[in-house]
């Protein structure tokens, strides 16, 4: 379990689906990290990490930008992301030298079922984040010379065409060097590897009243050089409870 001989080979994604669709770390497409804006941490009323804080999100939780995602239950929260893809092994490397391991850069919304998510006594992150379709990704994969500041692009997202989330990559309180850096230190990132690099406030449980997702509403997503992506929601079938209720 775990070992480079378990993990599946990069492919070519199918039309529409996501530019990266065959991570190697097993059992996850990716890490994600958490608390990485001061904003949402302040809507969160936590305190910020010493290090980045990281969890992963499973395969099948993978989406195309256009997909229909199921809402398993009435809390399915979004949370818009940067997303970087790796292009080279990465253990141990240095803040400075991190951009070298880095193929590109795509959008991701990182949707999260806060139910499942914050249910005690130990959050279940990985698992209320990690339902099917819920890492939409894409549209393309664009490589970090395209852009002009790697570091600054502005993202965001809104559902039914009003704005819940509009923000800076460069408002990070650990930017992407940092967060591969510091991932590095723990275990490689192989070629293919995703990191979710964290959503700025806006969330809909931070609301008051709180806000979520329902079946029919469509959420867009975008991201400076890189695009949107379009997902519209549609009942699973333990909606609205949720599986486990």
């Amino acid at each position: 379990m775990g070992t480079d001989a378990c993990r599946p080979e990069g492919g070519a994604p199918a039309a529409g689906g996501p530019p990266a669709p065959r991570p190697r770390a097993a059992p996850a497409p990716g890490f994600a990290v958490a608390l990485n804006y001061a904003d949402h941490i302040e809507e969160s009323a936590l305190e910020t990490p010493a290090r980045p804080a990281v969890f992963t999100k499973y395969p099948t939780s993978l989406a195309g930008p256009y997909d229909a995602v199921e809402l398993p239950s009435a809390t399915v929260d979004w949370e818009v992301e940067l997303v970087a893809v790796i292009a080279a092994r990465a253990h141990r490397v240095r803040a400075e030298d991190a951009w070298r391991h880095i193929a590109g850069l795509t959008l991701g919304q990182d949707l999260s079922e806060r139910r499942i998510q914050l249910q005690g006594p130990a959050p279940q992150f990985s698992l209320g984040k990690s339902f099917p379709g819920f890492s939409p990704t894409g549209p393309v994969l664009v490589t970090p010379d395209e852009f002009d500041d790697p570091d600054g692009l502005a993202l965001g997202c809104a559902v039914e065409g009003e704005t819940m989330q509009d923000s800076r990559t460069g408002r990070m309180v650990f930017p992407l060097a940092q967060q591969i850096a510091w991932l590095s230190t723990i275990c490689p990132l192989l070629p293919g590897d995703l990191v979710f690099t964290g959503t700025p406030a806006g969330v809909g449980g931070a609301r008051d009243p709180r806000r979520f997702l329902a079946p029919g509403e469509e959420l867009h997503s975008w991201a400076d050089g890189i695009g949107t992506l379009r997902n519209r929601l549609v009942a699973g079938a333990d909606y609205p409870e949720g599986p486990g209720a």
